[in-house]
């Protein structure tokens, strides 16, 4: 449907100036672009934004009048991009956003309630056997305890970082966390794979660490090797002559 041009509308442009100068700073407002009409005694005047920060921007200025009237109203002015206007990147929700290791002093992180890395946990009963039960992998009393997936990701996400065996000082070492009197295995179903270092002297001190590991702090690396045993003296006597008759 064609909408008919409205004379009185776009004869409004000194008007439509004032309104877009109203809300913006002075020597914002640029030239004007021109008119579109929207709808039946409905348009919309458009007008440069000279704001260096708002580069391919555009004041719009919507106004209209009612019927057999030639006073024209302002409706609502706004700033809209244009097709080269400089715009932010699409958001992301806070808790995508996130990264290991953005989180500081007095942070919190928002809640998920269908985290796949969790599953519901047991709580006390007061029955010894069933809270028994519950302490031996999934920890008594907590809502929340980490799935199977959690376990994996994080078994993955260890053994591949730097206190892994592919780290730099694990491929120097000459020995393996598992035979270092500082190992601290893990419990539960990591056990298998993990422990913490409790060396002071270690880079790797106070974190977990796999068993096939290792660094130059292992606790068995001064031990001295025993020193092989001195070649025997030459049998053969060279300076000797023997005559055969």
């Amino acid at each position: 449907m064609v909408i008919k041009k409205d004379t009185t509308l776009a004869d409004a442009v000194d008007l439509a100036r004032e309104a877009a100068e109203s809300i913006a700073e002075p020597g914002a407002v640029g030239d004007h672009i021109g008119m579109t009409m929207e709808g039946e005694r409905l348009a919309t005047h458009s007008f440069v934004c000279t704001t260096p920060a708002y580069r391919g921007w555009r004041w719009a200025v919507v106004v209209t009048r009612i019927p057999r009237s030639r006073k024209v109203t302002i409706c609502e002015t706004n700033l809209l991009p244009g097709e080269d206007a400089l715009l932010a990147p699409e958001w992301v929700p806070y808790v995508q956003r996130l990264q290991p290791g953005d989180v500081g002093p007095g942070d919190v992180l928002p809640y998920q309630d269908d985290d796949p890395n969790l599953e519901p946990g047991f709580q006390a009963t007061g029955d010894e056997d069933v809270d028994e039960m519950a302490l031996w992998e999934l920890g008594l009393g907590r809502a929340r305890v980490l799935s199977a997936e959690g376990r994996e990701a994080a078994a993955q996400r260890w053994y591949e970082g730097p206190n892994g065996p592919f780290s730099e000082v694990a491929e120097k070492s000459r020995e393996m966390c598992l035979t270092c009197g500082y190992y601290v295995p893990l419990a539960g179903a990591l056990r298998s794979m993990f422990g913490v270092c409790a060396n002071a002297w270690s880079p790797s001190d106070g974190s977990v660490v796999s068993r096939d590991h290792g660094c130059g702090a292992h606790s068995e690396s001064d031990v001295r090797q025993t020193p092989r045993a001195a070649a025997p003296d030459p049998l053969v006597d060279d300076l000797a002559v023997e005559v055969v008759g």
